[in-house]
Formats: C-alpha cells, sequence, structure tokens
C-alpha cells in the first residue's frame, strides 16, 4: 500500500509543472470567455484526457496513468489555484466520483466499457442524486426503477447535476424499494442515448459559471439490469461509502482555491497605493493576510493528514466532514476579507478575486451542507 511519505516528492513535482503549463495555455486564456459563455468547450475534456490529466490513479488495465492518490488532487489544486473552479468541480465529480463508484463497485464489463473512456475524455461522468425535493437527504427521493423481469423501468427528475449537459453517462441514484427507506436505493449506469433520457436546461448559478449544471428528466427510460452499479437495494452505502473521498477532494480545492486567493491579494498589497503608501504597509491589511495565512497553513496541514488517512484506508467519515467544514468555512471567508482588501476593485469582474468570492460560496452547500457535517461531527462526540 503507498503512503504519502513513500512518493516521490520529484515525480509529483514534475507531474505539477506538466500540469502548470497546460493549464496555462490551455485554460487560462480562454477561461473568462467561458464564464461568460456560462459553459466550457467539451473539447477540454478531450484535450485533458489527452494530456493525462484525467482518473490519474486509474489502474492501467482499466486505460488509468495508475499514478498515486496525491496526483488526482494535484489536479484539483493546480485548478482551483488559478480560480478555474468550475473547471475543479467538474473534474472532481468525473474523475474522483464518478469514476471510483465504478472501479469500486462497477461489475468488470462495466469497468471495461467506461473507465478507458473516461481517462481518455471520450464519456464524461456525471452522478445525480438530488433531486428539486431531496438535496442532502437522500432517502428523500423519489425517482424509481420499477423491476420488469430483467430490466428497469426509470422515471422521475434530478437537479443541480454537475457536468449534465457535456455528460455521456449517469450515476442515477433511484427507489427500487420504496418502502425500504435508505436500504431501497439502487444505482444505475444510464448511458444519456437511452431513450427516454432528457437534458433539462443548463441551470444559471451565482458561481461557477463555466461549469454545466442541469436538470435531468427520466420518463419511461428503459434499462438491463446489468446497469445496476454495485448490489441492487445497496446504493445508499454505496454512496456513503465514497463520500469521503468526494469530502477529502472539496478540501483540498478549498485550500488551494484560498493559497491563490492570497497570493492574488499579496501582489495586490504591495501595487496599491493609499494615502501614498503601498496598502501593505497598514496594520490591518497586514494582520487580514497573516490570518489568512495562518488559517490556510492550519487546514492544509489537517488535509494532508485526511490524505494520508486516505491513502491506507483509515479516512472516517466523520473526519471527512471535519475536513471539508473547515476547509470550506476558511474557503469562504478568506475570499470575502480579501475581496475587502481589494476595495471597490475587488467588485469588478476583471479582479479574480470576485470570481473566487462567489464560486466559494456553493463549497458550503453540495457534497453536504456546513450544517450537515456538523451533524455527522455532532453525532460522533454526543450519540443520535
Amino acid at each position: 500500500m503507498t503512503s504519502l511519505t513513500s512518493i516521490d516528492s520529484g515525480e509529483l513535482n514534475i507531474f505539477r509543472q506538466s500540469l502548470r503549463k497546460f493549464l496555462e495555455t490551455r485554460v487560462q486564456p480562454d477561461y473568462l470567455k467561458w464564464e461568460k459563455a456560462e459553459i466550457f468547450p467539451r473539447t477540454v475534456w478531450n484535450e485533458l484526457g489527452e494530456a493525462g490529466f484525467l482518473g490519474v490513479d486509474l489502474p492501467e488495465n482499466y486505460g488509468g496513468p495508475e499514478a498515486p492518490f496525491p496526483f488526482s488532487m494535484i489536479v484539483l489544486e493546480e485548478l482551483s489555484r488559478i480560480g478555474a473552479a468550475a473547471l475543479a468541480s467538474s473534474v472532481l465529480v468525473h474523475s474522483d466520483i464518478v469514476a471510483h463508484y465504478i472501479l469500486h463497485w462497477g461489475t468488470e464489463a462495466q469497468k471495461k466499457h467506461w473507465l478507458p473512456k473516461m481517462v481518455s475524455g471520450e464519456a464524461v461522468g456525471a452522478i445525480a442524486m438530488t433531486e428539486p425535493g431531496a438535496g442532502s437527504d437522500l432517502q428523500g427521493i423519489t425517482t424509481t426503477a420499477v423491476r420488469q423481469g430483467d430490466h428497469f423501468i426509470i422515471n422521475g427528475s434530478k437537479t443541480f447535476i454537475t457536468n449534465g449537459q457535456h455528460a455521456d453517462m449517469v450515476i442515477v441514484a433511484a427507489k427500487t424499494a420504496p418502502q425500504g427507506g435508505a436500504k431501497g436505493i439502487s444505482l444505475f449506469l444510464v448511458d444519456v442515448n437511452t431513450p427516454g433520457f432528457q437534458k433539462g436546461r443548463n441551470l444559471e448559478k451565482i458561481g461557477l459559471h463555466s461549469g454545466d449544471t442541469s436538470e435531468l428528466y427520466f420518463e419511461d427510460v428503459k434499462v438491463s439490469e446489468t446497469t445496476i452499479l454495485g448490489k441492487e437495494n445497496g446504493g445508499f452505502m454505496h454512496l456513503m461509502n465514497e463520500l469521503p473521498r468526494e469530502r477529502l477532494g472539496m478540501s483540498v480545492m478549498a485550500v488551494a482555491a484560498s493559497e491563490g486567493t492570497l497570493q492574488w491579494t499579496l501582489d495586490y498589497a504591495h501595487q496599491r497605493q493609499l494615502f501614498a503608501q503601498p496598502l501593505a504597509k497598514f496594520q490591518n491589511t497586514r494582520f487580514k493576510l497573516a490570518e489568512a495565512k495562518t488559517l490556510i497553513e492550519v487546514n492544509r496541514a489537517f488535509v494532508e493528514k485526511c490524505m494520508a488517512q486516505y491513502m491506507e484506508q483509515k479516512l472516517d467519515a466523520t473526519t471527512a466532514a471535519m475536513a471539508k467544514l473547515s476547509a470550506t468555512e476558511m474557503q469562504n471567508r478568506i475570499a470575502d476579507e480579501c475581496l475587502q482588501l481589494f476595495g471597490g476593485y475587488g467588485y469588478m469582474l476583471e479582479y479574480p478575486v470576485s470570481r473566487a468570492f462567489v464560486d466559494a460560496r456553493v463549497q458550503r452547500i453540495y457534497g453536504g451542507t456546513s450544517e450537515v457535517m456538523k451533524e455527522i461531527i455532532a453525532r460522533s462526540i454526543l450519540g443520535k
């Protein structure tokens, strides 16, 4: 089993520098244009795949580079650090959520069919859990999958689905035993070309503008029982087992985004003149930046501890919830305070700190709200 300390730092650095060069040439020049268009081009997925930045820790026999786990986190870090939060979120869902659901719970046929295409960017993955009337409480979903012989008929709708417009395959959570509560949910791998499946509109958001977020509709969608991911009626437990990696990825993104925001603010504080001296000379500025740096370092240390635990298969749901709660709350605080230091310019879209501010807000919502994280942590120390 690979540990965090056993990984060659030189290899990590080479990979990071290669990714930074790719982002400098293929993402940063056009990112604002994608933000204004409210979607990045589908070809970006193919380019990421060709460059080797999708599913980087997937096994070689399924088309992946089989790099250690931290390499996958570097992709999220660097995207977040440059302010490409929408693309980071999309890659998280594709590479670190959907691909690993399939890797851990899929049949051999499912893995061989989908994973190589996800690594190359030929197929984009999405996961459909949230519904108009069911968010963090997955037991409240109403989408159904009714068995008819060796097939299931799926009916229902989903919303707020990341990668919904670009998706070629969607993991769909549906009730297969409605009276079973959490034990009556199953997951299905649904090809978007299946009759009855329909993509709705690309939803407008206050942030993450270039990331496609969609409504999805299922009207008598007939799928084979071979599309079940994992165990029938075992979907809820599969979801719970995969949440630590998802929340760890969001924590990594939060820390890196905060580092990027702090660096922009440091640069601005040295350049901006106020009352005939640099903004960086004022005590309030210095104290705010000192506090931000401290928060980032403390959270990075904890997130790296969680990464080490994940690699040792010891990261539990409570610890992952702590990481997400702390890191995403910090991200929002730092984005707010750094924007304040920019003054009126911080409110202008031409400055990336404004985008960092609105992009940060959803981090306290998706993947489980901060309130849900607190409840998970409270139950671990107080009981139900």
